[in-house]
Order: structure tokens, then sequence, then C-alpha cells
């Protein structure tokens, strides 16, 4: 199974990707991750990405590619991947479908976590008193939900065009949504490779925790809280 991970930020991203790659034993690429571990380990690609950090730039696509090429190399071997952390915006996405073809490792499944804003500040601002990130303050939260509805949203149609989307409601405590994300993904992973890309259908699952009897929390400080 190879899953790409589409979610704004507090969705529980991290948390929903960590539980996916157990499940279905393949790696858990978080290319965070990937930058920490070049860079403690001084290789060239460490190096590179160092001298930009110390520039204070941001890491070009390239070289977030160019480690990302590594690890599904390596994640071929154990016949998956799950991918959290890019791409963010629809130039990487396109990158990423042309490393992921010249490998013969595109997605099978790009998984959205879908959530509301005000759950997500909810979210982000308990996190933030909990880890005394002062600089965390709603208004820095609101931009970088506002940056992901413009830059990284629209890859969520991209997918649906390519029939790969399956579509969560994470507004729900993180066992709710662990449970039909992998009960889904399961049903699905003996046919995503028989069926051609040009004949695969996008999956919406928002709507059935309520069919099957899940509530969401009355009080929001229930629901456990995304990482």
């Amino acid at each position: 199974m190879r899953v790409l991970l589409v979610a704004p930020p507090g969705a529980g991203k991290g948390t929903q990707g960590a539980l996916i790659a157990t499940h279905f034993n393949v790696p858990h690429i978080a290319t965070g991750d990937l930058l920490r571990d070049h860079v403690a380990r001084q290789t060239p690609l460490g190096v590179a990405v160092q001298a930009h950090l110390d520039r204070g730039e941001l890491v070009p696509d390239d070289i977030v590619l160019d480690m990302v090429r590594t690890a599904f190399l390596d994640a071929k071997e154990q016949g998956g991947y799950v991918l959290d952390g890019m791409p963010r915006n629809m130039a990487q996405a396109r990158a990423l479908y042309q490393v992921g073809k010249s490998l013969d490792m595109t997605a099978n499944v790009a998984l959205h976590l879908k959530a509301d804003d005000d759950e997500l500040i909810r979210r982000l601002l308990a996190r933030a008193a909990l880890e005394h990130r002062s600089d965390d303050t709603e208004e820095v939260i609101r931009r970088r939900l506002a940056l992901y509805h413009e830059v990284t949203y629209p890859i969520v149609e991209w997918y649906s065009s390519r029939g790969i989307l399956v579509s969560v409601d994470a507004m729900r405590p993180v066992a709710q949504v662990a449970h039909q994300v992998l009960t889904a993904l399961e049903a699905m992973s003996s046919l995503v490779d028989l069926v051609p890309e040009n004949a695969r259908r996008s999956i919406d699952l928002t709507g059935l925790g309520a069919a099957f009897g899940e509530n969401r929390p009355a009080r929001p400080e229930k629901a456990a809280e995304a990482t």
C-alpha cells in the first residue's frame, strides 16, 4: 500500500500516518524527519539543507524530492510507504508523481483528512499551550490555515481527478478516524494494483461515521488531540 497524506495543520496527519505505516508494515516517510536526519548525519544532502537553513531560506523542492526518491527506493523493498509532509502545492504534487512513476512507486491512495477550521484552531492552541509555544498564536494559526486552503487544498481536486482520493472526517477522536481509515485501506489493498488509474474512482467516507452510529464528541475537549 502506497499512501500520501493531505491534511491541514492539526488534522492528525502524523498520528494517522504512523498508524497506517505500522498496520501495513511499510515505512512512514515524514519529510521533516528526513531533513533532520540528513542534517544530523551530515550527508551531502544534509550539508546542502543546512546551508539553506543557515541563510534562513526554505529548502528547495529539488533537494526534498531527492530525499524522497531515496526513501522510495528503500521503501520499494517493503512494498509501500506512507508519505507525510509532501506535497504542499501543485508543483510538488506533479513533481512527486514523476518521481513515483520513474520508480514504479506512484501512490495508490491520497488520504485527505478533513476538519473544520474552528476545530483545528482549538486543537493547535491546546497543543501550543501544552508545549509552551508562545509563538503559535491564533493569528499565526489562522495564517497557516489560510495558506493551506490557498496553496495546498487545490491538489485535493487533482488527486480526485486521478481517482485515488479517499476523504475521511478527521473531526472525531483518533481511534475512530484510524478505524475507518484502516478498514477502508485494508479493503482496497488487494485491489489497488489491479485497477488501472484511468478506471479508479475517488471515495468520500466523511458521512459514514453517522451512518454507523458514531457521533462527534459533545464536548470538544474529550476528543483526542491531533499531532
